[in-house]
């Protein structure tokens, strides 16, 4: 990847972002639909990924921000690739068990990020959450409230009761993060249902990201959570 360097301005919305690119001022997309607010500040570094589609309305994504001196990924459908790759690769030792590999799963309503399983049959199904609020070293999701989130939670707890495996994975995309909580300030719903998840048997996996302007990859080394309410 060749990304363009350049200095954030402003975010009209949650979806584009007012770029200075060599003095001249240009409007990105932004790939993340989270909040972001403690990682998109005036006058931040960041790096974006040109596009050669003509029919684009922005020729730019916003991919990367520098934040306390680290790049942090704001691409969160990356999130997903990246664990995907790092099950085949063998980096997740949860997962190691398993050889067939799917990035995506209907199980009845309900798309799934990714799905493996083993020459035994025994599934595995599991939703992933990419994560760039930090505080304190803790990572936290959500940075806004979500009910998308809730849902997919909801659902792991059907496939667990349903006799297959079930995990929800949050990854950490700043690498200032070294453990992880659910944010009951922003969505104490979410962190009611992840405890609620949990009991039912869901598993939860945290993993965080190393992140270069050469690639992103996974960190094999898996961390801590807290599910306590603040």
């Amino acid at each position: 990847m060749k990304y363009v360097k350049g200095i954030f301005k402003e975010r009209p919305n949650r979806f584009i972002a007012i770029v200075g690119i060599n003095g001249k001022d240009v409007t990105a997309h932004v790939p993340n639909t989270g909040r972001c607010k403690e990682l998109l500040l005036y006058g931040s570094t960041v790096y974006l990924l040109p596009s050669n589609n003509p029919k684009r309305k922005t020729k730019y994504s916003l991919h990367l921000v520098m934040n306390n001196g680290v790049l942090v990924s704001l691409y969160s459908q990356e999130a997903n690739r990246i664990v995907y790759e790092g099950i085949k690769k063998g980096k997740i030792k949860e997962l190691r068990s398993y050889n067939h590999y799917n990035k995506e799963k209907t199980f009845g309503k309900s798309r799934i990020d990714i799905h493996i399983s083993d020459d035994e049959d025994n599934e595995v199904y599991i939703e992933v959450k990419g994560v760039t609020l930090i505080e304190d070293g803790i990572a936290k999701f959500p940075d806004a409230p979500t009910e998308r989130g809730r849902k997919h939670l909801k659902e792991l707890i059907s496939i667990k009761k349903q006799g297959h495996r079930a995990i929800v994975f949050f990854l950490i995309q700043h690498p200032n993060g070294n453990s992880f909580k659910p944010n009951w300030n922003n969505d104490p719903e979410f962190g009611e249902t992840l405890v609620e998840a949990e009991k039912e048997g869901v598993e939860i996996l945290v993993y965080k990201t190393k992140n270069t302007l050469e690639k992103i990859e996974l960190n094999e080394k898996s961390l801590k959570y807290d599910l306590k309410k603040e």
